[in-house]
């Protein structure tokens, strides 16, 4: 999974961008024609929202490399939710003013990309979608523990920038905990069953002394540029900013949970339940697979695709010899001490050595590759507990950070390696590494663009990517093929049990056991996994549905262009635009044939 909505952002997603108040329409360029002044206040439009959206969201204004508002956070109450989304409707109203058939291609998907977002805005605040602003295992509370790595420490301005942020982080959790108390009132919360343990990755955050906190990390080293009359003062600062601020906030909050937040939240567990609950699942699955489908009709594919994958699962088994049925194969792998790191160092090598491998392979599957380079890191140890088995981190713009795939070391024997290099190549390269990376270099996009992650473009970039290893020459040991295959089920299940949960009446119990059966991951990722599906309603139905279209659109592209068919061109034409709705990919693609088969051989 990517959380290029890095560290900072992605997390932080509970927090909608954008600002009240309505946006005259662009001025006419004088001179123009009608087509180029139509083009320009589109453009006009989106620069507008573009700077109330950094003013509005601070956190996400340092992920993009704007620094102007580095020492402050956004507002978490009900009042400003509602302002930004009275301002998405402003922002609609405006864009009724361009004709979006006279402008050019890349300008129609900006136009549908931006209306989307703005009615995704309204939306979520109708639904009360902001009142539950965590995960199992992301949200805001997690996204701010990434700050000292997220923020620039290179001047003195800096740091008083980063203590500024400490400080207000109490106010801030006092905010969020006014939306979820109103949460709490309406119905509008996680189900019980998944927050027994939900200490486990605030504790960590409570240092008793400011030492030993992670927000003290950056007083702990100054850079050359810090004079040393500054140096003492600042640490000095940053023990009442840690001790103050931080912790303060956490121990804030963390009572409420315990008091509060635990003891009030609901018994059920599909987003069905939760108030207007069956119109709001139904938004989710639009949104996260960008596809106009229902629950049922995802279901239905979800079963058929574990089907055929069960059967190629099977063929493996009878091919290593394994004398037993299906479950004693998944036991087998579960229980084989062989298949498990024995230090997370063992488990951090095998993986980089993948991505050095995938490296070496890159430019036989793609013509354009970008600068950014990455690193291998373990999962942070305060959220590796229930956190999943690898993730990418993308890079603050402008930092001096590259991206990061996020290896779990936690609980090494529920980490088999036959599944490293599916993980790897998701995760790294050719996976969220690389689309996003490309993307943040597309300077012809608008802004907006260059950060927009959809989970059907992407996490079906990051699936399809495990499929190119085997073009790649990976897959060799029939176990780690068995691992991919494990991969490529486990995204199928989530199309059964996503919607099991969520329209369907499905118990906990019943999807760890679904996911048990039907895939080889340890018993503890199925029930991580589960806690977090049930915790983040669709966007787990994203994977394959964005994988499925990938793969029909290349066989479309393979079928009709025939031998004249480059497999990195066609891979260069999916990731140029960065993330769009899979009908807009169809079409691209569809353009792109039509392009090739008009220059002929």
């Amino acid at each position: 999974m990517d959380i290029s909505r890095a560290a900072l952002a992605v997390l932080m997603t509970f927090w909608l961008a954008g600002c009240c108040g309505n946006r005259p329409a662009a001025e006419p360029v004088p001179g123009a024609s009608a087509v180029d002044a139509n083009t320009a206040a589109l453009h006009a439009l989106f620069d507008k929202e573009w700077e109330r959206r950094l003013q509005e969201d601070p956190l996400y204004a340092t992920y993009v490399g704007r620094a102007e508002y580095n020492g402050e956070l956004p507002s978490a109450t009900e009042e400003s939710e509602r302002r930004r989304a009275d301002f998405a409707r402003d922002m609609l109203a405006d864009l009724e003013a361009v004709d979006r058939d006279a402008l050019g291609d890349q300008d129609r998907i900006s136009h549908d990309l931006f209306a989307d977002e703005m009615r995704k805005r309204i939306s979520d605040f109708e639904f009360g979608h902001y009142q539950m602003p965590f995960t199992s295992d992301t949200g805001f509370h997690l996204a701010f523990a990434q700050l000292p790595s997220a923020m620039p420490f290179e001047t003195a301005a800096d740091y008083e920038n980063y203590l500024s942020r400490l400080r207000a982080w109490p106010q801030l959790v006092d905010e969020v905990i006014g939306v979820m108390r109103v949460g709490l009132e309406r119905g509008m919360t996680l189900p019980k069953t998944i927050l027994s343990d939900f200490d486990q990755s605030l504790q960590p955050l409570i240092a008793e002394e400011p030492e030993g906190s992670l927000f003290y990390a950056p007083f702990l080293r100054f850079p050359e540029a810090v004079a040393e009359a500054d140096r003492a003062r600042l640490a000095e600062a940053g023990k009442a900013g840690v001790m103050d601020g931080a912790v303060a906030g956490y121990r804030s909050f963390l009572k409420f949970m315990v008091e509060e937040y635990v003891p009030g939240a609901r018994e059920s567990l599909g987003a069905s339940e939760l108030p207007n609950g069956a119109a709001y699942y139904d938004k989710l699955v639009k949104e996260f697979t960008t596809l106009d489908v229902d629950a049922e009709q995802v279901h239905q594919i979800g079963l058929k695709e574990v089907a055929r994958i069960r059967a190629e699962m099977q063929a493996i088994i009878e091919r290593v010899g394994f004398e037993g049925d299906f479950a004693a194969f998944l036991k087998h792998l579960r229980t084989d001490p062989k298949f498990y790191a024995k230090t997370p160092e063992e488990l951090l090598q095998r993986a980089a050595y993948i991505c050095k491998r995938m490296d070496a392979k890159l430019p036989s599957l793609f013509k354009t590759l970008p600068r950014l380079p990455y690193g291998v890191e373990p999962v942070p140890d305060h959220i590796a507990p229930r956190y999943t088995g690898g993730r990418y981190v993308g890079p603050a713009e402008g930092g001096s950070e590259p991206g990061y795939y996020w290896v779990n070391t936690y609980a090494l024997d529920t980490r088999p390696l036959y599944t490293q290099e599916a993980l790897s190549l998701h995760e790294a390269v050719p996976g969220h590494h690389l689309q996003n990376a490309i993307a943040r270099e597309l300077t012809d996009l608008p802004p907006f663009r260059r950060y927009t992650y959809l989970s059907a473009f992407g996490e079906g970039w990051g699936l399809y990517s495990e499929f190119l290893g085997i073009e790649a020459g990976f897959y060799t040991d029939p176990y780690s093929d068995f691992g991919r295959l494990t991969y490529e089920m486990w995204r199928a299940c989530r199309l059964v049990v996503d919607t099991g949960i969520h329209a369907k009446g499905w118990g906990r119990q019943q999807v760890i056991d679904y996911l048990a059966s039907h895939t080889a991951l340890s018993i503890h990722e199925c029930t991580t996994e589960t806690d977090r599906y049930i915790s983040w309603p669709g966007q787990a139905l994203s994977y394959k549905m964005g994988e499925i279209k990938i793969k029909e659109l290349r066989r479309r592209a393979e079928e009709r262009l025939g031998a004249a068919f480059d497999v990195r061109e066609f891979h260069d034409e999916v990731l140029k635009n960065g993330s769009v709705p899979l009908k807009a990919l169809e079409d691209q693609i569809d353009r792109y044939i039509a392009r090739q088969r008009q220059a002929g051989p």
